[in-house]
């Protein structure tokens, strides 16, 4: 599979789901990181990615939560992070993910 002009591979994620209230002032990081998520070369990564967007009206914290495979959970805060830390955090921990089955592989 071709890797992303980004890098990000989300070849290891089972489901990413994002959580954000749009009237809120904290959320642009959050929407920036849905919205690189959900290009046509990052999706392409893995097709069987689900990724799920629920929008809230009740001022809730922006919140991304990422499920891998092995069933390995990683949360981010949106209001704390701007979407360039999350996508490095994101793209750290499913590199880890793909050495990680590659080794496993290799056993």
């Amino acid at each position: 599979m071709a890797a992303s002009k980004s890098g990000v591979v989300l070849k290891s994620v089972k489901k990413i789901v994002i959580q954000f209230c749009p009237f809120e002032s904290n959320v642009r990081s959050t929407r920036e990181f849905l919205k690189t998520i959900n290009q046509q070369k990052i999706r392409s990564t893995n097709i069987k990615c689900e990724t799920v967007t629920d929008i809230r009206h009740d001022k809730s914290e922006p919140l991304i939560d990422v499920t891998f495979d092995d069933g390995e959970k990683l949360q981010m805060r949106g209001a704390l992070l701007t979407s360039k830390e999350m996508l490095a955090a994101f793209n750290s921990k499913c590199t880890a993910k793909e050495l990680q089955a590659k080794e496993n592989a290799k056993k």
